[in-house]
């Protein structure tokens, strides 16, 4: 709808056409859900302002949806979860948003507040549960609360460190109504209400860039809920600073910049005399700053919105990254001469082009079962340029990880470092709908696609052809490999081999087919994409593969 109608303009209205009132107005995305009665008065309203809904077929896929669609936009998402087991069964998808950093707005039902404490049906006060893993948690009392706190809760998932809120909102009080609020802007400016990066820090943090000998630097998820990346990379080249990329920052610099150091982490981060991290949690995935990955007494240095997960002391830029960013990349240029920076900056490049030479090989691998890393090369020469692609599940994602490099951000989504499977389908639906011209591609383990497999059916309903790879080895890779090398045997490590899970998606109304060998991968993707209905191409993968992990994952 372009407006509302003069009787509402003017009227009252019933809470669920509030709410929906305010989701319009704030630019939030579809609602994604599973049908609970507690719910039907929002359904109603966002069915009266043409909101879009979409409903799954369990709960957890209504807030990984949510949570993909806010990577996706960088926009607030909206997951609504009846009351009860319906906020419940979602929780993971919720302590997901929080540790990416994800603006999703989780909109619950709740038990009549009339009858509370009684024992109604799905009774369960769920602030306490999330109170912790979200920005905010409230319970809207009144249809006059209804409209400001949805608004209010939407500035807060967008506003500084980005991330979840939660609002519940009792089952009578949806019978209730109150008067329409007049129009009111609600954007939201990613910077908004964060300080300016201190001008004396500034030119601290850039006479350190200029003097460092070996500088590098690692950039985060941060940079892209800051809407950074042009300034991060205008650091870079004019400081001549290798870069390496991780969550969603893969993409900013493409793997044929001369600055992308992804490939030379290791030689890039440990040999280098200082460290800018920038919007970039110092947590497993960075062995906590600590040696090996970090050289020992190198320099360290911070840009970010705050200082979460700044586990060694350094000098800090926080506040608006963005600008500080524009500032460094106008003071950081190396001191005088530039031949000793532009010898660290071909070391690195080097290191890459090796490390490149070395994954061709790996990708390269021949022979029945399926190498992971093969799999995974096939998929990337096969899909487009601007393809989506997403990563669900252990050792065959992080393959995925480690050879695929987009060349633009925003084209890679995966669990991030909660780790929580059974996401790629929820992410893949809301990147589908985001982009509905674009290929969307899961790159999914066996496990993780146990998780919402029957989420085929909500593609298939609502016509989202996705294209879901699985990497069949039969088993649970990243716990049976380390348990037989830590522990002398394997525990509770086993799936079916070969089970077949492109039939399981013919029967769900998709397309399904299975593949043995490494060069049918390629034209089974083909004919899956051909087919336009969401498929399964079900690739038997060597149990024997084993990720070469460096990290801890403790």
């Amino acid at each position: 709808m372009s407006s509302i109608d003069p009787g509402l303009a003017t009227g009252v209205a019933p809470t669920g056409e509030l709410l929906a009132l305010a989701m319009r107005r704030a630019g939030t995305g579809p609602i994604f859900t599973l049908n609970g009665g507690h719910l039907w008065g929002l359904y109603l309203g966002a069915r009266r302002h043409g909101l879009p809904m979409v409903d799954v077929r369990h709960e957890q896929t209504a807030g990984f949806a949510a949570e993909g669609w806010a990577r996706i936009t960088r926009r607030c998402g909206v997951a609504a979860l009846t009351a009860g087991p319906g906020v419940t069964n979602a929780i993971s998808a919720v302590a997901a948003a929080h540790q990416n950093d994800s603006p999703v707005l989780f909109l619950g039902g709740r038990a009549p507040g009339s009858r509370w404490g009684m024992g109604s049906l799905q009774e369960l006060d769920h602030l306490p549960l999330v109170s912790s893993i979200t920005r905010s948690a409230r319970t809207v009392s009144s249809a006059a609360e209804a409209y400001p706190a949805l608004l209010e809760a939407v500035r807060t998932a967008l506003r500084g460190r980005t991330g979840p809120t939660f609002l519940d909102v009792p089952v009578d009080v949806f019978l209730e109504g109150a008067g329409v609020p007049g129009e009111e802007a609600v954007t939201e400016d990613p910077a908004g209400g964060l300080p300016e990066p201190d001008p004396e820090q500034v030119r601290l943090v850039a006479g350190m860039l200029r003097r460092a000998r070996r500088p590098a630097i690692v950039a985060g998820s941060t940079v892209w809920w800051a809407h950074a990346e042009e300034e991060l990379v205008r650091l870079a080249e004019a400081a001549a600073i290798p870069v390496v990329l991780n969550g969603m920052a893969r993409g900013m610099l493409p793997p044929t910049h001369p600055l992308f150091a992804s490939r030379a982490r290791a030689l890039a981060l440990g040999q280098a005399d200082l460290v800018l991290v920038v919007g970039a949690p110092l947590d497993f995935r960075l062995n906590f700053g600590q040696p090996p990955l970090f050289a020992e007494g190198a320099g360290i240095a911070y840009v970010d919105v705050d200082g979460f997960r700044k586990h060694r002391p350094g000098p800090a830029l926080l506040g608006d990254v963005r600008a500080a960013l524009a500032r460094l990349a106008e003071l950081a240029a190396p001191a005088e001469s530039r031949s000793e920076r532009d010898a660290w900056v071909e070391r690195v490049a080097e290191a890459a082009a090796a490390a490149r030479a070395a994954d061709a090989e790996l990708a390269a691998a021949g022979g029945s079962p399926v190498h992971p890393a093969r799999l995974v090369a096939e998929v990337e020469r096969t899909v487009d340029p601007d393809a989506i692609l997403v990563g669900d599940g252990g050792d065959v994602v992080s393959f995925a990880g480690r050879l695929i490099h987009r060349r633009q951000p925003g084209l890679w989504i995966d669990g991030g470092a909660f780790g929580c499977l059974g996401s790629g389908l929820g992410y893949a639906l809301a990147a589908r709908l985001a982009h509905p011209d674009r290929q969307v591609v899961v790159i999914a383990g066996d496990g993780a696609f146990g998780f919402s497999a029957m989420e085929f059916d909500t593609l298939v309903r609502h016509r989202l052809p996705v294209v879901c790879v699985v990497g069949n080895n039969g088993i649970w890779g990243l716990e049976k490999h380390p348990m037989q090398r830590l522990l002398g045997t394997s525990l509770l490590a086993d799936l079916a081999p070969g089970t077949r899970y492109d039939r399981v998606v013919e029967g769900l109304g998709g397309y399904g087919e299975l593949v043995e060998r490494p060069e049918d991968v390629a034209p089974a993707l083909e004919r899956a994409f051909r087919s336009g209905l969401p498929a399964c191409v079900n690739v038997l993968c060597d149990p024997e593969v084993e990720y070469p992990r460096s990290s801890p994952l403790v």
